[in-house]
């Protein structure tokens, strides 16, 4: 079975180029190993999207993290898979809750089949994953259960919206680091702590890999208004189509500027298919951009400060060069 290609890291090492080739195929079997039922159907919902492709990103940074320990150490390709499988679940059921049609060029295992049986897949990935961690030790498994507390909690936050009074952008950044900055930051700390590192590093890695978890979201903010589909391959203003309120909205919602009010009166709710396009030119000509972006880079300043205390190996550069491209993919 042929690994996944990697995310495009400018790898200088070659050696580590290959480590990680090699440990993301062994992550790739045994994730496939994984789903596997006596039942036909569990089997084939359940590898829905693991067959849909993906670059397997989160497990890529456990066996990153696991270079600042024996990475041969038999406990971390399974801590990747654990990571993956759950990454896999959230999909599933994000996908439900999003009513969302496709998911990597496939149709969604809800548009596919049903919402239930979307629902009940995922289900079944958590449960698989559970029965691997029962196999790494309570640590993992307590920290697992922390990890699945914090994607539950921000997605609760993410549907009910900022409370009364609430800071919305504080809220918002909230948001992003438990949806998707806690299991980013715990495949750091799953590569470390498997692999026998120091404290110290498990937490400079848990800690970096969380804060570019953020960074990479408010990426796909900016993205989402600066990007030319023919370059990016994603639509330009789908979060505006959907009322999705990201962090350069919320800057220009909370403007009081006199030549903002266009730009409010469009951002008010989902912005209509015929007014896309007056609201994509003046977002992108707006200082809320400049704001968004110096909120990205300092989340991806804070993960180079930890980085910059590990041991100067490869592992290191590769992180390093990870935060430059996460500032670089925004534009």
């Amino acid at each position: 079975m042929a690994a996944p290609p990697v995310v495009d890291l400018p790898f200088v090492d070659e050696r580590l180029a290959q480590d990680l080739a090699s440990g993301l195929a062994e992550v790739e079997k045994l994730l496939r190993s994984s789903v596997e039922s006596e039942d036909a159907f569990v089997t084939e919902a359940s590898k829905h999207l693991i067959e849909a492709g993906g670059k397997r990103f989160r497990a890529m940074l456990v066996l990153l993290a696991a270079q600042f320990g024996s990475p041969e150490a038999p406990e971390v390709v399974p801590g990747a898979v654990v990571i993956e499988l759950t990454h896999l679940a959230t999909l599933y059921h994000d996908d439900v809750m999003d009513e969302a049609p496709v998911r990597r060029g496939s149709p969604s295992a809800n548009a596919r089949w049903d919402n239930t049986v979307a629902i009940l897949t995922g289900d079944y990935l958590f449960a698989q994953a559970s029965e691997i961690l029962a196999d790494l030790g309570a640590d993992v498994i307590r920290i697992q259960a922390q990890t699945f507390s914090r994607l539950v909690r921000g997605q609760i936050r993410e549907t009910i919206g900022p409370r009364p009074g609430e800071d919305q952008v504080a809220h918002y950044i909230d948001v992003l680091a438990d949806k998707t900055g806690s299991l980013i930051a715990t495949s750091g700390r799953f590569g470390a702590l498997l692999s026998g590192a120091s404290p110290e590093i498990v937490d400079r890695l848990t800690r970096a890999c969380e804060a570019i978890g953020v960074g990479w979201q408010l990426g796909d903010d900016l993205l989402d208004v600066a990007s030319d589909s023919v370059e990016s391959g994603k639509t330009p203003g789908t979060d505006l189509r959907e009322g999705i309120r990201t962090l350069p909205v919320l800057y220009v919602l909370s403007s009081d500027a006199p030549e903002d009010a266009r730009l409010r009166e469009l951002l008010a709710g989902p912005v209509a298919e015929d007014d896309v396009a007056e609201t994509l030119r003046l977002l992108r000509a707006n200082p809320a951009m400049a704001r968004a972006r110096a909120e990205l880079v300092a989340w991806v300043d804070r993960a180079r400060e930890d980085l910059s205390g590990l041991p100067d190996i490869p592992a290191r550069a590769a992180y390093l060069a990870l935060c430059d491209y996460v500032v670089e993919r925004s534009g």
